[in-house]
């Protein structure tokens, strides 16, 4: 019989908090990170359609122990290494005393080392001195770094995986991490989502598509707003997320303090279109119910969703459609928050940061609010969403990431039974 799988540990980096306590009592009170963006190095901000962003501002210096290789990382996969530190804290987990080869590492990334790559492709075309393109390159860009330099600072040995599936990729790496422990491949898994890609050119490419908000400029604090009928397009973020999984059997003989049982899992593809979801809802439906299958639950049993809700106007109504075939009845009694409306869209880390904030919700039994949910789209009214903070026991929880190419993920999570 699989094991059960449980998380023990949280970590966090966000446009409004780094640590999950300051994240927290922001989220609650609805303060958004989202400002004007910086202008980037020789390129003013001035020249884009879209001039607002969810920027981490001040990100803490690496531990000293890990600086000497923090330092010859990208900003994502740095990002990831303050989450992880954090996770591994708060889980009270000592990895010297845990046998290498039982501990994994899987991260979710959707664009990688971003920052670097586009500094050394600028300065080579700039100079056209390929001799000074830094040797660390290479090894930095890699959508691999960062669970590279996780593994390598943790003594890692299990298996060690990063998954790519843009928007969606770091909730099937924590599908993943929890499919290794179910397969008895390893004891515990460090799961991580992170993306650090607010650059000149990637900025551009989400400008040129028209799938950013470019509506309120003058008001960035009101520019992401899922489900709402004033929605223009989705903001950019950046940021990292990290659970600590573990089997219950390896967390009880450790006495660990359990958040919740990530009891199941999904992943589908659409086959539809690149970078829009099928409109009917259909395969977000069919994602959720084998999720909610392969936790040995049903829709009735569900108290709250964390909805990927970007802010775009066919993604949150394909949702909301998704939502409404699964529940059907129950659609208006359950519990629905956008993240996204707090700290934008972070792309890559999207997932994990919903599950960070699903296990706060499930610990503390509070909600957080949906900002700018003023004026609800008919096509996505439901009363589970509130622009409120609410108080609420969730037992069991869901979170939603869907990605450019059809990639479709759903955790599920359970409050664990008491001991």
């Amino acid at each position: 019989m699989a094991p059960t799988v449980v998380v023990t540990g949280l970590g966090i980096v966000s446009p409004i908090g780094i640590g999950t306590d300051v994240f927290w009592d922001n989220a609650i009170a609805g303060h958004s990170g989202i400002t004007r963006l910086e202008s980037f190095p020789d390129f003013p901000a001035e020249r884009y359609r879209s001039r607002i962003a969810g920027q981490i501002r001040h990100v803490p210096p690496p531990d000293s122990r890990d600086a000497p290789l923090a330092s010859r990382v990208d900003r994502y996969a740095q990002l990831g290494l303050v989450a992880a530190r954090e996770a591994l804290t708060d889980a009270d987990l000592c990895l010297e005393n845990e046998m290498p080869e039982r501990v994994g590492v899987m991260v979710g990334a959707g664009m990688g080392g971003m920052v670097m790559g586009e500094r050394e492709i600028s300065e080579l075309y700039d100079t056209h001195k390929p001799h000074r393109v830094s040797p660390g390159f290479i090894p930095a860009i890699t959508l691999n770094s960062a669970s590279g330099i996780l593994a390598t600072l943790f003594g890692a040995k299990g298996p060690n995986l990063t998954i790519s599936t843009a928007c969606s990729s770091s909730i099937h790496a924590i599908g993943q991490a929890l499919q290794t422990i179910r397969a008895g491949k390893a004891d515990v898994v460090i799961a991580v989502g992170a993306d650090a890609s607010i650059t000149p050119l990637v900025f551009a490419g989400f400008c040129s598509l028209r799938t950013l908000s470019s509506k309120y400029n003058e008001e960035p604090t009101r520019a992401s707003r899922p489900f709402d009928r004033g929605r223009d397009g989705f903001v950019m973020g950046e940021g990292a997320g990290v659970l600590i999984l573990e089997t219950l059997q390896h967390a009880k003989r450790r006495r660990a303090r359990i958040y919740a049982e990530l009891a199941g899992y999904a992943s589908t593809s659409e086959a539809y279109h690149m970078v829009m979801p099928r409109e009917d809802g259909t395969d977000i439906a069919r994602t959720i119910t084998l999720a909610l299958h392969d936790a040995r639950t049903g829709p009735a049993d569900v108290d709250y969703v964390n909805a990927h809700a970007t802010s775009t106007l066919i993604g949150d109504e394909a949702e909301i459609r998704g939502l409404r075939r699964v529940f059907r009845r129950r659609a208006n009694t359950v519990l629905i928050n956008a993240t996204k409306s707090l700290i934008g869209h972070t792309l890559g880390a999207a997932g994990a940061i919903g599950a960070v904030t699903t296990l706060l919700a499930m610990k503390t039994n509070l909600i957080h609010p949906t900002p700018n949910y003023e004026d609800p789209d008919p096509e996505c009214r439901l009363d589970g969403i509130s622009s409120h903070p609410r108080q609420s026991r969730i037992n069991v929880a869901i979170v939603n990431a869907f990605g450019f190419g059809s990639n479709n993920g759903v955790l599920v999570f359970k409050r664990p039974a008491a001991r």
